[in-house]
């Protein structure tokens, strides 16, 4: 089974600037830094829009709104020893919102959204991010309190195939897959390395976001923190053929005589262009991992998926790609320590 969330020390820190960006995921991007397995890494992040909005915005202001410019990625960070089949391993350590975040509805004429169709006219909400920040909300209006939990919607490593990729659809590597639980402090996240070094990016923060993003944005802010990195070599994790996570802790509970786990979940990304099939990757990822680390048969994986797995549409917009989530809970597993 994956492993928990370590203490060790880091080897080699590296602080990622607003600056430092790109807009394609390209593996002939010269890294912007190297650094070794086990460093830790700071970092200040623009938001997803590219910091095109800030607290004075206005629903105006979604008509000046430039899309070319979207889901800026930070980085790219060449990891010494990340080679093809090995799995890039990221630890969420700390994560801070600026004091505002946004959501919007652009233009149903801009087509982003899942019923982009059916609301025509621009909306634009600015949220408060600081007057109940330790209290782990922020307000919608009066009498509805939404929980900050905050988390990056980018992360992902260098594709395999030359060229230029968009940043806004997922892909098997990672990048904008949108996953509320993928990538917030506490979760580990697992990338299948394509290209030496990896070539890790991050970005477009998130103070809150329901499963679906359905609106095509989140609770938009720009984001500071902390994540640490290791190379896994691919021996040791066969299974991660796509994004994978364990997720944050959720406080430890007992229920029909059963631990779950801190409430953490061990979490595979079906990532594709038909709904369908990625749900089956979702599905055929949490079977290889139960046939590898459980030692299960195939067919057992399969039906213990069907009756203690749940799917998610973790991402429903950033198209052409969907990202389906299987989740198993990792406290059905009642004789580990």
């Amino acid at each position: 089974m994956p492993e928990e969330p370590t203490s060790s020390a880091s080897s080699s820190n590296f602080h990622l600037a607003r600056h430092q960006t790109h807009l394609k995921w390209d593996n002939s991007l010269p890294p912007i830094q190297t650094i070794t397995s086990g460093s830790e890494i700071t970092f200040d992040l623009l938001d997803g829009g590219n910091n095109q909005f800030d607290a004075t915005a206005t629903t105006a202001s979604l008509g000046t709104f430039d899309f070319s410019i979207a889901d800026p990625a930070h980085g790219p960070i060449h990891i010494s020893g990340a080679s093809p089949g090995d799995v890039l391993k990221i630890e969420i350590l700390s994560l801070e919102t600026a004091s505002y975040g946004w959501t919007a509805i652009f233009p149903g004429s801009v087509g982003f959204g899942l019923l982009a169709d059916e609301f025509p006219d621009a909306c634009l909400k600015l949220w408060d991010l600081e007057t109940h920040r330790t209290e782990g909300f922020t307000e919608f209006k009066k009498g509805i309190h939404i929980p900050t939990r905050p988390f990056l919607g980018v992360v992902g490593v260098a594709r395999e195939q030359k060229g230029e990729w968009s940043t806004i659809p997922p892909y098997e590597t990672g990048g904008n897959i949108d996953c509320r639980d993928a990538s917030t402090v506490g979760s580990v996240l697992y990338l299948p390395v394509k290209v030496e070094g990896a070539l890790l990016s991050i970005g477009d923060g998130h103070a809150a976001q329901g499963d679906g993003e359905v609106c095509g944005t989140a609770i938009e802010t720009p984001m500071k923190g902390r994540m640490r990195i290791s190379v896994i070599k691919g021996m040791e994790m066969p299974y991660v053929d796509t994004p994978s996570f364990i997720t944050a802790p959720k406080g430890k509970m007992e229920r029909n005589g059963m631990k779950e786990g801190e409430g953490r979940e061990f979490t595979v990304l079906g990532i594709d262009a038909d709904l369908r099939e990625a749900s089956r990757k979702a599905i055929r990822g949490v079977i290889a991992w139960l046939v590898s680390e459980k030692g299960l048969l195939r067919e057992e994986a399969y039906m213990l998926c069907s009756v203690a797995a749940g799917l998610r549409i973790a991402e429903a917009v950033d198209m052409p790609h969907y990202a389906v989530s299987c989740c198993l809970p990792l406290g059905i597993f009642v004789d580990e320590n």
